[in-house]
């Protein structure tokens, strides 16, 4: 109960912080996108977190699903809710596809294995200049301001439709963490081999895992573009962009759990935006050079996460143990 009390305070504060916001205004857009990558890096955690196979080729996923619904707009004039759904299911065939041949891969393997998937996903993008528009990138068109045409003349209707895909993703892991696929895939997690032993299909469990990322990351892509509005094969499908930066939202977090990604994507995005803003005028590279520096800082000082914070907390205040 406590659990679900904390998380309906999180959503609420959610709902009223763009609010404080200038609609037409710089932050509120920053704080679209980091709606987004804490529900991408949700998504991911499915898979990373839950059945321990850390995938750097959720951007392939990504731009499925931001060419579908794109696509579908452009050339059928169907609604960007239409081609999220149709994206998504694509996104999941495109997970199920990859997942066959590398689900028995493990550690380094399946990193280098998902990374190869969203390069080629990324060049097949870039040379059928006839489907995506190639390196000269895809515009979002203008349609009349309408919930059904995802149309809005500001970004704060956008916001709130991220809070929604964030607990929506959230409630699915939250759903199957808590499940049997969670057990399951906990148990493959502590040992593969006992798991098979006492009867669990491993390759079958993390099948369904990643097919379910991989179709929620898909939809995500579809929400993403809807802000950006341009896009092109190097933005949506690029793997220090999209794949590595959700890993690292949902480790730098808490990998595994469902507020880690929440914490990291807060702590992440905004500060890769203000290092950009105070020091990209400075010197070349000098942003991300002090950007890099204090995600070591913060991953020497906290290896598991934010959310040990919380519970070196929890454990202080209760007199129980921090784990």
């Amino acid at each position: 109960m406590k659990r679900w009390i904390a998380f309906a305070i999180v959503v609420v504060v959610a709902c009223l912080l763009p609010l404080a916001l200038d609609p037409r205004g710089y932050w509120i857009r920053v704080l679209t996108f980091t709606l987004l990558f804490a529900a991408m890096a949700q998504a991911w955690n499915i898979i990373g977190g839950l059945a321990n196979q850390t995938s750097l080729g959720h951007a392939a996923f990504f731009g499925i699903g931001a060419y579908t619904s794109t696509i579908l707009l452009l050339k059928f004039g169907l609604s960007p809710w239409i081609g999220m759904v149709a994206g998504g299911v694509f996104g999941g065939v495109a997970a199920f596809i990859i997942a066959i041949p590398t689900m028995r891969l493990q550690g380094h393997y399946f990193a280098l294995a998902t990374l190869a998937f969203g390069e080629v996903m990324r060049v097949i993008a870039n040379v059928w200049v006839s489907l995506t528009g190639g390196p000269g990138g895809t515009s979002i068109p203008f349609s009349p301001p309408s919930f059904a045409n995802y149309s809005f003349k500001l970004l704060l209707p956008h916001t709130y439709i991220a809070i929604a895909a964030l607990v929506i993703t959230t409630l699915i892991f939250e759903w199957i963490q808590r499940g049997a696929m969670g057990y399951r895939l906990r148990a493959i997690k502590e040992n593969p081999s006992a798991a098979e032993v006492i009867g669990i299909d491993t390759t079958r469990v993390k099948l369904q895992a990643a097919v379910i990322s991989g179709a929620l990351m898909a939809m995500l892509g579809t929400l993403y573009v809807q802000v950006a509005v341009f896009f092109d094969p190097d933005t949506v499908f690029s793997a220090a962009g999209i794949s590595i930066r959700v890993a690292l939202v949902a480790i730098l977090g808490g990998i595994g759990t469902a507020i880690g990604p929440i914490l990291g994507a807060f702590f992440i995005i905004p500060l890769e935006e203000l290092m950009n803003e105070w020091f990209s005028s400075s010197a070349a590279g000098l942003s991300q050079l002090i950007f890099g520096l204090i995600l070591i800082v913060v991953i020497l000082w906290r290896p598991h996460g934010f959310v040990t914070v919380f519970r070196s907390l929890r454990a202080k205040f209760t007199g129980g143990t921090a784990r």
